[in-house]
Formats: structure tokens, C-alpha cells, sequence
């Protein structure tokens, strides 16, 4: 298993936790994270090591000579610049627990890393556009909160469908990618089909009524 993390859930002590699941991390880190280089790879990369937050400001102030072996964590660090949507440039900084640089070169982490960001994308989806403004679920009791979370992501999953549909349905040759195609466009082009909407708030089923059904 290979676990990705953003940047800000890095720390040593997490690192840590994580890797005693014997997962594989790929984990962002912030640019006052320091990695000093140790040795560089061929494929870009270099390897590095993470040490306790404490006895890194003691070695820096000189309380401390040296580290513990059993302190120190073996990482491999993958830089490289992304441009954002504003058209500036951006380094990305990942530290991977996969030190074999041949079986997985940086330019495959770098590439799954990107992948990563589809996660954010449908919370934002499910949160931004399928929900109200005010993002607040309309039910009152556990159940029925549990029942329309299932509703949005299946709604969600229905709409994400549809998109895959229309896009295996245009030409093969013009190579199009269901990513390509805008989410809030094909969710008002649903809305626009649905004339029925449900104006109401879901109410719990009376046990009465559940027994004459």
C-alpha cells in the first residue's frame, strides 16, 4: 500500500506512525522542512533523513554533537516546479519512504502526486456545487444524516457516469479525458432534466408506517 499526504499533515512523529503500518509514504512537505541533500540519484531525486524536531533545534544550537542512529529516518526527496492557475511557479517537495529509485523514479511519484489532487477536486465537487451555499445537511437525526451523505456521493457517482458516458462516446481520436470535461457543467445540465425537485426536508419513518408497508 502507498499512502500520499498533503503538506500540511507532516510531521516526524506521524511519519512515524505510519510507517509502523508497513505502508509506503509519498508525502508532501512545506519548504521550512529541511532536507539536507545527502546523496543524489539518477533519476533527480536525492536521499535525505528526518530527525525529532527537538534534537534538530539542539544540533542547531549546539547543545547537541550528534543524533541517534535508531533517530534517524532514511527518506528520498523528489523536487520538481508545477505552474498554478495564476501562471506562477510552484515547487512540490515529496518525501517517499520508496528508496529504490528504479522502482519508482521521481517522475513516477510526481505523477501520482498529481493523481492525488482528484481527491480534492471531488470534495469540492460533493461540497461546493452539488451542495446548498450554506453547506449544512437538512436532516435532524443520525440516520437520516447518514442517508443523505450516501445520497450526495451517489449523486456524485451518477453525474461522474455521465460524464464518462458522453466522453467515451466522442471521437477516440481526439484523445479526450473524462477529466477534461467540466463537473458544475453536466450537474446543471442534470438539474436542467430534473422537474420534480424534492422542496421538503426528510422526515423519519413512523414505525407505523413502516409496518403497514
Amino acid at each position: 500500500m502507498v499512502v500520499l499526504a498533503d503538506r500540511g499533515f507532516f510531521s516526524y512523529e506521524l511519519w512515524c506512525q505510519a510507517r509502523q503500518t508497513e505502508a509506503e509514504l509519498v508525502w508532501r512537505i512545506s519548504d521550512n522542512v529541511d532536507v539536507p541533500v545527502l546523496e543524489w540519484l539518477p533519476d533527480g531525486s536525492y536521499r535525505a533523513e528526518l530527525l525529532p524536531k527537538n534534537m534538530k533545534s539542539d544540533l542547531k544550537r549546539g547543545r547537541r554533537r550528534s543524533v541517534p542512529d535508531e533517530a534517524r529516518i532514511a527518506v528520498r526527496v523528489v523536487e520538481y516546479m508545477v505552474t498554478n492557475r495564476g501562471g506562477k511557479a510552484e515547487t512540490i517537495r515529496l518525501i517517499t519512504s520508496i528508496m529504490d529509485h528504479e522502482l519508482a523514479p521521481a517522475a513516477e511519484l510526481a505523477a501520482l502526486y498529481r493523481q492525488r489532487w482528484e481527491f480534492e477536486l471531488t470534495l469540492d465537487e460533493v461540497e461546493t456545487h452539488q451542495m446548498p451555499h450554506h453547506r449544512l445537511l437538512r436532516s435532524k437525526t443520525p440516520e437520516l444524516v447518514r442517508q443523505e451523505i450516501w445520497a450526495l456521493l451517489l449523486t456524485h457517482y451518477a453525474v461522474r457516469d455521465l460524464m464518462l458516458e458522453a466522453a467515451e462516446d466522442m471521437d477516440a481520436d481526439d484523445g479526450l479525458d473524462v477529466d477534461e470535461l467540466s463537473f458544475v457543467r453536466s450537474l446543471n445540465a442534470v438539474r436542467r432534466q430534473v422537474t420534480n425537485q424534492a422542496g421538503f426536508s426528510p422526515s423519519p419513518v413512523e414505525e407505523s408506517d413502516s409496518r403497514d408497508d
